[in-house]
């Protein structure tokens, strides 16, 4: 069935999350130089910096700043929409937390939670309903390789993603044969503000080099559009993916440790 489109503009139409900077600003950029039309969202004023970005490069885009760990948050994106068909979703909005799991607060914890998996996976469901309908329709999810390994120092996020991880596989053969596509993306540590967010600075992680996003992303992009289940980003993360299938979860989670604690910051 053909990509569905706008009377007006004649342009499919995209959701992007998390879209005000990293990997979701570059998955914008892609789908507008692709030739659609854009919806943004984040929960931080720079996501209107990033929509002007976007329009002065000549894409057609509307932001809206909204909480999207929240239900009220994810139907205020959806409102958005006006009712325009989404030919493509890209479910990026993630959030991080490192240290201890016993020293965070539950507000911060649950803040990732309710961000990477519950306003998630409410927004593909509302969206996916849709697409189903129509018959047609792109989901790219933004996972992690960090889903592949228990998380020390790190236990909530990576349990996010091992979740996200898994869920995208199933949705994907939950809607084989419907005409909606789900692809997973899966990087590994990105130059982006998210370590320094999850207030990771002093970690080895956090201060290591790190993958570009704008190559992650395109990654992720052209997986999606290839219509592929999952894409790992980066030689290093394939080598390390692999690994992580035939090593025992206690030495991953040791290993995670090694670059996750407090104080192992190699600084530049």
């Amino acid at each position: 069935m053909a990509t569905a489109t706008h009377p007006a503009s004649g342009r499919p139409f995209a959701i992007v999350t998390g879209a005000s900077s990293g990997i979701g600003y570059e998955l914008a950029k892609l789908a507008a130089a692709k030739g659609y039309d854009l919806l943004i969202a984040a929960d931080e004023p720079a996501i209107q910096t990033a929509a002007r970005a976007l329009h002065a490069e000549g894409a057609t885009v509307e932001a809206i700043e909204a909480d999207l760990s929240t239900i009220e948050g994810v139907d205020s994106l959806t409102e958005a929409t006006h009712g325009r068909p989404v030919s493509a979703l890209f479910a990026n909005a993630g959030r991080g937390l490192g240290r201890s799991f016993l020293e965070q607060a539950v507000r911060d914890w649950r803040r990732v939670v309710d961000t990477n998996i519950t306003g998630t996976i409410y927004l593909i469901q509302k969206v996916a309903a849709d697409m189903k309908a129509r018959g047609h329709g792109k989901i790219l999810i933004t996972g992690s390789i960090a889903g592949l390994m228990p998380g020390t120092f790190q236990a909530v996020y990576n349990g996010t993603k091992a979740f996200l991880d898994s869920f995208s596989f199933a949705l994907r053969h939950e809607l084989k044969d419907s005409g909606v596509g789900v692809t997973c993306l899966m990087p590994g540590a990105t130059e982006t503000d998210f370590f320094e967010r999850a207030d990771m600075m002093d970690t080895k992680v956090g201060t290591a080099e790190k993958d570009d996003p704008a190559k992650v992303a395109k990654d992720g992009f052209e997986a999606l559009m290839k219509g592929e289940g999952s894409v790992v980003s980066g030689w290093k993360n394939k080598l390390q993916a692999a690994i992580s299938h035939v090593t025992p979860d206690g030495t991953l989670a040791e290993m995670h440790r090694g670059v996750a604690e407090p104080g192992t910051a190699k600084h530049r």
